[in-house]
């Protein structure tokens, strides 16, 4: 019988050892879970939030997961911000080999009701963060010494898919349409530099923003819980294969492609009365 120490066949594809990866979002939320998940695979993080620091003690996290983690404040919707992290990034850390990019917000509100100003910071985050921090990571990943290329995983949403009659998203769900479509173009036009780019369309996944939401529309407890068909609401935990496998060596030949984790509610929905 084989020994529990013995790396099993096919483990191997999934190994993030000796990489480093960038999250947006990573002080907390999908960002932090996913950071989590590439270091359970052997890669370095380099977390970026606006947040002062992050939800978790960092140097604990070094020791359970036996690599390197590093925090950067870092707004999204500044270019300059954005950019020194990136670079205090490859200081650090020597290279940058694979990009996650959770920042992002979203808002629930009756679309007749949204203001200019509200709609304006959602594209300013979640669209104009995403392109730019997808944008920066390229261009580091194109000058690796090695020319092995990179992954960059774009979050998207199952809004930029489908909708209840309970939610109010419209400015958010079209935020997140265009990451799905930034995903696709910048999977084709990256390719010759062998970076991969894909994205995951996450359904109703319990975070703090979406206990808030919850919190602000209590029709959507119920949506949340009830009409994804699988009968539950999604964990950050269901996240994580997909997002080992796109960022991986095991999606090697997989680019452009968004990924629905949806519990099955883009399929169609379980009946509730709202």
């Amino acid at each position: 019988m084989a020994s529990s120490e013995q790396k099993k066949p096919g483990h191997d594809m999934f190994s993030m050892q000796g990489k480093t990866t960038v999250v947006t979002g990573g002080a907390r939320g999908i960002g932090f879970a996913l950071a989590q998940t590439v270091a359970e695979f052997g890669s370095d993080v380099a977390l970026l939030d606006i947040s002062e620091k992050p939800s978790a003690d960092l140097a604990q996290m070094e020791k359970d997961t036996g690599v390197k983690w590093r925090y950067y404040r870092a707004d999204v919707t500044n270019q300059e911000s954005l950019k020194e992290a990136f670079d205090k990034v490859v200081k650090d850390f020597g290279h940058i080999d694979t990009c996650i990019t959770a920042a992002g917000i979203a808002l629930d509100k009756p679309f007749l009701e949204q203001t200019w100003d509200e709609v304006q910071r959602i594209l300013n985050i979640n669209v104009m963060g995403t392109f730019f921090t997808a944008q920066l990571a390229a261009h580091h990943m194109r000058s690796n010494s090695n020319s092995s290329g990179g992954s960059i995983l774009l979050i998207s949403s199952q809004t930029a898919h489908t909708t209840t009659p309970a939610e109010h998203t419209s400015s958010y769900g079209m935020s997140k349409g265009a990451v799905k479509t930034l995903a696709l173009h910048l999977g084709v036009e990256l390719a010759p530099y062998k970076i991969r780019v894909n994205s995951i369309s996450p359904g109703f996944i319990e975070t703090e923003m979406g206990r808030a939401a919850a919190e602000a529309n209590p029709q959507m407890k119920e949506v949340f819980e009830k009409a994804p068909p699988l009968g539950r609401r999604g964990q950050v935990g269901d996240l994580k294969g997909v997002a080992v496998w796109l960022l991986s060596g095991a999606g090697a030949w997989t680019t452009a492609t968004d990924v629905l984790i949806t519990g099955g509610l883009h399929g169609g929905g379980m009946h509730l009365r709202v």
